[in-house]
């Protein structure tokens, strides 16, 4: 397998990526490990960069 240091989320879906966020916020909720909200909250504000727009919408945009 060849490795890798980073991944592209061009092929994930919409659906996808908001089921993603989504388990890390419920995992964080369920099991209070930091790490879990850290990275969802570190996906969002990268995807938020590169959309130009803010969480809220971000989010809203996931959910259609």
């Amino acid at each position: 397998m060849d490795q890798f240091d980073k991944i592209s989320i061009d092929q994930i879906s919409k659906r996808d990526l908001l089921l993603i966020i989504k388990s890390l916020e419920y995992t964080f909720e369920n099991t209070k490990i930091d790490e879990f909200i850290n990275l969802r909250n570190n996906m969002i504000k990268e995807l938020c960069f590169l959309a130009d727009t803010n969480e809220e919408d971000f989010l809203k945009y996931l959910e259609k």
